[in-house]
């Protein structure tokens, strides 16, 4: 029987990685790391990336209590979003899989 992925397992790589699951969660979080953006600059700094698809993964990153959300309740809105506290103890996450991830382009590129 398939098990869904949403469903809390043991596995705390399994844990991290619902987390994380998602085409652009990893550079959302790599554009926080700066500190609070708008949603208009975090749209602009990732090119490809719908509008509808950002607006998810941020409500989802906030459900889980990674990123914060802060409307300041102007008109025009006016919302910023910014890492957590808890969100920050994924920088050196983020940090690892980014290196990880030069050197995978690295050894792709010097295949070719």
């Amino acid at each position: 029987m398939a098990v869904s992925k949403k469903e809390v397992g043991e596995c705390p790589v399994d844990a991290m990685m619902r987390v994380m699951d998602g085409r652009w969660k990893g550079t959302i979080l790599w554009r926080l790391q700066d500190g609070p953006r708008r949603t208009s600059e975090l749209k602009r700094s990732i090119p490809g990336i719908t509008e509808r698809m950002l607006i998810r993964h941020l409500q989802e990153l906030v459900a889980d209590g990674i990123v914060k959300r802060d409307d300041k309740k102007t008109i025009p809105p006016c919302v910023y979003y910014s890492l957590s506290p808890y969100g920050r103890t994924l920088g050196p996450v983020v940090q690892m899989m980014c290196d990880w991830g030069r050197s995978h382009l690295k050894r792709l590129s010097a295949k070719r």
